[in-house]
């Protein structure tokens, strides 16, 4: 298993020296029907900086479904995306973006090469691979860091954003799945979801990945069994 310092919504590999987000969905506040601002734009760079504060990581991945709307990105969602690299840049870190299925626009919003799969720099030899997730990856890795699933569990009547951790679950590669960064994007509860519901193809058997939980007010990251076993318990 991998090591990873888990986070508010995000990861960071120290392997790598990478800080990893998916689903950012700049823009959901726009497709929202809700009249007053949301906060989306703030909220999102700054719980962003407070990673990198924290981190001070070499490389930041955003991995896939940076905006959130199709077709052409919006001036606001422009500047969204403009705030997060100017954040990763302001703090030394390199911003490295990975193509979603919701980023037919990307291109037109980062400086950048957008990728479709993005192989991370590590002091080990295996090979870590981000991608968003939607597709099967066409680059074999040891560890996969993936979004699009939005996990979300529900603990004693509370619903939380979490991680998942399959072990050798694709191809004898591990699996990281991430929660969406975007607080407004709903999450998609794991308790009784099935692997016929789940939407990345890396997800084989969704029983055998541990949900892991970020507990904000201790700071710490609660890693659970696996969810075949451990839903008996919820």
């Amino acid at each position: 298993m991998f090591q990873a310092a888990y986070r508010d919504r995000a990861a960071y590999l120290p392997f790598a020296d990478a800080l990893v987000v998916a689903d950012v969905h700049v823009g959901r506040d726009e497709a929202s029907t809700v009249e007053f601002p949301l906060g989306e734009r703030a909220d999102l760079r700054d719980r962003l900086a407070g990673h990198l504060d924290a981190c001070s990581p070499d490389t930041v991945v955003f991995a896939g479904d940076v905006l959130h709307q199709f077709g052409s990105a919006t001036t606001r969602a422009r500047d969204g995306v403009a705030d997060l690299t100017a954040a990763c840049r302001e703090a030394g870190a390199r911003p490295v973006f990975v193509r979603g299925n919701h980023d037919t626009a990307l291109d037109s919003v980062f400086d950048g090469t957008v990728h479709d799969e993005y192989v991370l720099r590590t002091t080990t030899d295996a090979r870590v691979v981000v991608c968003h997730g939607h597709e099967r990856p066409e680059t074999d890795a040891s560890l996969y860091v993936v979004g699009h699933d939005h996990p979300a569990i529900t603990i004693e009547g509370t619903r939380r954003p979490c991680f998942l951790y399959g072990e050798s679950a694709f191809h004898d590669a591990d699996v990281l799945v991430l929660p969406a960064f975007n607080r407004l994007a709903p999450g998609v509860v794991v308790n009784g979801l099935r692997t016929r519901d789940v939407q990345s193809p890396l997800v084989c058997d969704i029983d055998a990945f541990r949900p892991v939980v970020y507990d904000e007010g201790t700071g710490e990251a609660l890693t659970f069994p696996p969810l075949g076993e451990f839903r008996r318990m919820l």
